[in-house]
C-alpha cells in the first residue's frame, strides 16, 4: 500500500446559489498518496476549491481533511493577501508565523523580494497588483520555505519566459524532496512532473495511476471510465 500525506474523510463541500447547490465533494473520502499527481477536472469543477480545502484556506461543509505533513498554500491562486497592505507587509505578515526570529524573517522576505521580480510593486497595496504579479508572491513565499506538500495551480505558466524557467528550475529541486499536487491547463507540464491524476467532476473524485489514460479521459470529457 502506497503511503499517504493527506487524507480525506467523508468530506462535503459545496456552494449555496439560486439554482440549488453547486457540489464541489460529495462525501468523499480518499487517501492522497505520496506522489507528484496532477488535478483535472473541467471548468468549474472545483480544482482551485479542492486545493484551497487542502491547504486550510477553506473548509468543508461536512467531513475533515488531515494531514501528516506540512501543506503549502496554494501557489498561484491570486486570493488570501491582505489587498490593502503592500506585498512586503503581506510577506512580512507570513514570515512572522513561520519564522522563529527577525533575522529569519528577514531573510525570507529577501528572498521573496528577489525571486517575486516586482521591483517598486513589492512596496505597493496588493489591491494594485495583477493576478499574475499575486501568483508571483504566492510563489516567492512558498518556496521560501519548506513543505511536504506542495500545491501548484497554474504557477508556471505566470510571467514572462525569464521567470517561467526559472519557475520550472525551482519545481525540478522541489520535485526531489517534496510531493506535488498540480493543476495546469498544459498536459505536457503534466505529462512531465506527474505520475498519477485526480479527476474532479460532479462532486465525485476519481483516481487513476495513470498520467496518460487520466489526460485522455480529460480531454474527451469521459470522467466515468
Amino acid at each position: 500500500m502506497k503511503e499517504s500525506l493527506v487524507s480525506l474523510q467523508n468530506v462535503t463541500k459545496f456552494y449555496p446559489t439560486p439554482k440549488g447547490k453547486k457540489m464541489i465533494l460529495d462525501n468523499v473520502s480518499f487517501d492522497i498518496p505520496k506522489e507528484n499527481i496532477a488535478v483535472l477536472g473541467p471548468n468549474g469543477a472545483g480544482k482551485s476549491t479542492f486545493f484551497r480545502l487542502l491547504g486550510g484556506v477553506e473548509y468543508p461543509n461536512k467531513g475533515k481533511i488531515t494531514s501528516k505533513g506540512s501543506m503549502s498554500w496554494p501557489i498561484g491562486l491570486s486570493g488570501g493577501f491582505q489587498p490593502s497592505l503592500t506585498g512586503r507587509q503581506n510577506a512580512f505578515f507570513v514570515c512572522s508565523i513561520y519564522c522563529e526570529n527577525k533575522d529569519e524573517v528577514q531573510k525570507k522576505i529577501d528572498f521573496v523580494e528577489e525571486f517575486a521580480e516586482l521591483g517598486s510593486f513589492f512596496d505597493m497595496p496588493i489591491k494594485q497588483y495583477s493576478s499574475g504579479m499575486r501568483s508571483r508572491l504566492g510563489f516567492g513565499l512558498s518556496l521560501a520555505f519548506d513543505f511536504d506538500v506542495y500545491l501548484v495551480d497554474e504557477v508556471t505558466s505566470v510571467g514572462d519566459v525569464n521567470f517561467r524557467k526559472k519557475a520550472q528550475q525551482a519545481f525540478a529541486k522541489i520535485y526531489e524532496k517534496a510531493t506535488v499536487l498540480m493543476v495546469s491547463h498544459d498536459m505536457n507540464t503534466l505529462r512531465t512532473n506527474c505520475k498519477s491524476a485526480i479527476l474532479l467532476n460532479n462532486g465525485k473524485l476519481k483516481y487513476t495511476t495513470d498520467i496518460n489514460a487520466a489526460i485522455e479521459m480529460y480531454l474527451k470529457g469521459n470522467y466515468n471510465d
